[in-house]
């Protein structure tokens, strides 16, 4: 979907001071503050880049002593009801919820069944795919590599995959591993080539076809979201490295992190103890298929599998309390806003509580009813998720489900809601007998690109 219309910053995010990373991202003595180049001359398809001012990170001004508890009202016992209420007569056939909060597990469950054709009941280490929720995973493994000093997030793509172009070769020459991460390549359509990854084409090839692709803009000015050229991130880390993207994955950020039911790839799903298969809907009600492999050929775009067991120790180490393996200065730069994104107000719960929304490095960062929330959806075939950071309360927050239904989409801004002490909504569709926490919702999914996501074969989002 192409974003229009104006940006307007908000009241607590200052998008207005757009810029690539901060000054005092990392402790690397090879993380230096980012030159940019102006284009030459004859860049006549994309204006020439304006020197951006550094943006701040979001903990900058967080002390221990002003990030609040969850508001009177927080009780994880009625979220874990409503999962289970939103399984019940297989609503949706099955869920996982982690709630994490001042570095504590509050929960992590699973809800429903596997596979409705062969139910098992889903616990805390039932695989789930993460789809785009898997960019967050790209942003920090590229993040620990500036941290080493073996990358820069000033790093020009072309030093590390030579084969990479675009149609301008001056804007080829200029794309940096933060504008990668950050959609900022500067492409014109949104999730360019999607439709060849979907119709079974390889990543190697359809990444060639961006040579062709039509600018918007010169490198790090505007916003597009993408799939395929997110995922060259993943080349720049084996070249980087000499590791494979989902090697290096696992080396650094799962088992490091505890997270041991964490995969990437198609394999890594189908061999999981116990995984949830994805639903579709039939004549009958919800029918199970095989996980397709067409969007497992980004790995850093859409390829991480993750129980609720895994993304609780996740949501530990993004909200701080891991720095022996996620240092706070990486995270601080990892969830700075580098550009706007508008259009992710538009729909759903989005449209009632953010006034503002930017992407950082992986992540999005919402103004959520005054309160920074640093937020993540993803979708594909058979598969949702949502993720969401609250800073300023300390709180971390994952649910997954194995089906297309919207139905979940309402229970993040519930939880939302009631950590921050605000007037209740009518977010969720709910059996459960509570006005403050549940009501008719006819929202589309909470997906990336504010649309619905109606069809069977969604890009991942």
């Amino acid at each position: 979907m192409k974003v229009n219309g104006d940006w307007r910053p908000a009241r607590s995010l200052r998008f207005g001071l757009l810029g690539v990373l901060l000054p005092l991202t990392l402790a690397s003595t090879a993380q230096t503050p980012l030159r940019w180049e102006h284009a030459s001359a004859h860049a006549t398809a994309v204006p020439s880049r304006q020197s951006p001012t550094q943006p701040q990170a979001y903990r900058t001004n967080l002390t221990q002593q002003n990030v609040l508890p969850p508001a009177q009202g927080f009780d994880v016992a009625a979220f874990e009801n409503l999962a289970t209420s939103l399984t019940a007569g297989e609503r949706v056939p099955g869920l996982a919820m982690a709630i994490v909060q001042n570095g504590r597990v509050l929960s992590a469950r699973g809800y429903g069944v596997t596979d409705v054709n062969a139910p098992q009941l889903i616990d805390a280490h039932t695989v789930f795919r993460l789809a785009s929720l898997s960019k967050a995973f790209a942003g920090t493994m590229a993040g620990l590599l500036v941290n080493d000093g073996s990358l820069r997030w000033d790093s020009k793509v072309r030093d590390y995959v030579p084969s990479f172009e675009l149609s301008d070769p001056v804007a080829t020459q200029q794309v940096t591993v933060a504008d990668l991460l950050s959609h900022r390549v500067g492409l014109h359509d949104h999730n360019a080539y999607d439709r060849d990854i979907e119709a079974n084409a390889d990543y190697y090839s359809v990444s060639r076809k961006l040579a062709k692709a039509p600018l918007d803009c010169v490198p790090g000015q505007c916003y597009a979201y993408q799939n395929v050229a997110f995922s060259l991130i993943g080349d720049v880390v084996f070249a980087a490295t000499g590791s494979f993207y989902d090697q290096a994955v696992d080396r650094r950020i799962f088992k490091p992190l505890g997270m041991n039911d964490a995969s990437v790839g198609l394999t890594g799903i189908e061999s999981s103890q116990r995984w949830a298969r994805p639903h579709v809907r039939g004549r009958g009600g919800w029918v199970s298929i095989m996980p397709k492999p067409n969007y497992y050929r980004l790995p850093p775009a859409a390829g991480v599998n993750a129980s609720a067991s895994d993304m609780a120790q996740w949501l530990i180490a993004q909200t701080g309390h891991r720095t022996d393996v996620l240092p706070a200065p990486l995270l601080a730069t990892l969830h700075a806003p580098l550009v706007n994104t508008p259009g992710e107000m538009r729909a759903g719960w989005r449209r009632e509580r953010v006034s503002s929304a930017g992407y950082a490095l992986g992540w999005r960062v919402f103004d959520y009813a005054g309160q920074q929330v640093v937020f993540h959806a993803g979708a594909v075939q058979g598969y949702r998720g949502l993720v969401a950071l609250v800073p300023g309360r300390d709180l971390g927050v994952a649910i997954l489900w194995n089906s297309e239904s919207s139905l979940p989409s309402g229970l993040l801004p519930t939880i939302l809601d009631r950590a921050m002490g605000l007037p209740a909504q009518r977010w969720l569709d709910s059996t459960i007998g509570n006005d403050l926490m549940m009501a008719d919702s006819s929202e589309a999914p909470a997906n990336d690109s504010g649309a619905s996501s109606g069809k069977a074969a969604a890009s991942p989002k």
